[in-house]
């Protein structure tokens, strides 16, 4: 049976929620298969994310990996293209460290692309309604960190990724861009979907100017 293995994390910095574990639960109450649905909340720390999600890999051997995150800023769900291989932690993670112009995975590579047909996932979220976009930047927090060692690590063959999301409007810091959990995970559910479905990416623009 075909494996999708679908991650958030928990809060970081002071918040009481984090909208990628909202989504992750909303995602799993709903799914209906026929693929095997497997999810992981992880922790906000640079050491147990990137623990936690070779455990993942090695245990369920999953065929399709979305991990996904916050993104405070953003108004839209981002769908990550490249992660690099850089630490550099404005605010400490959860464990207190803060790490400066470390490698997330020494000796690896300067960065790595994601495997999920990012431009399909991208417009199809976009089509349905909710903003989106490819982005070419996950920071250099626990996100990339994560996205970066799961790249690293997925086998051949795996389909792999990150997605940023905006806070949810039923958490949102006052003014703060958001959209409501309920269309955060619909846009999860239909990146899943298309990176199960869609044999090869969308040849179409999708670059940014700045």
């Amino acid at each position: 049976m075909t494996r999708v293995l679908l991650t958030g994390f928990e809060p970081f910095a002071g918040d009481a929620v984090n909208p990628s574990e909202e989504a992750v639960h909303l995602v799993e109450s709903r799914w209906s298969g026929p693929e095997e649905l497997i999810t992981a909340v992880l922790p906000v720390t640079f050491a147990g994310a990137a623990a936690r999600m070779r455990e993942l890999l090695a245990q369920h051997r999953p065929d399709v990996v979305v991990a996904t995150g916050l993104a405070g800023g953003r108004s839209g769900i981002g769908v990550e293209r490249v992660a690099i291989n850089l630490a550099d932690a404005r605010i400490p993670d959860n464990a207190g460290f803060q790490p400066t112009d470390e490698p997330s995975v020494p000796g690896a590579p300067a960065a790595h692309f994601s495997t999920l047909p990012v431009k399909s996932a991208a417009h199809a979220v976009l089509a349905s309604g909710t903003p989106a976009e490819v982005s070419y930047s996950a920071g250099t927090f626990v996100c990339n960190h994560t996205f970066f060692a799961l790249l690293d690590a997925a086998p051949e063959g795996v389909r792999a990724g990150f997605v940023h999301v905006p806070w949810s409007i039923e958490h949102a810091p006052q003014g703060a861009p958001a959209l409501t959990a309920d269309a955060i995970a619909r846009a999860v559910e239909i990146i899943v979907r298309v990176s199960l479905d869609a044999q090869v990416d969308e040849h179409r623009p999708g670059g940014t100017l700045h």
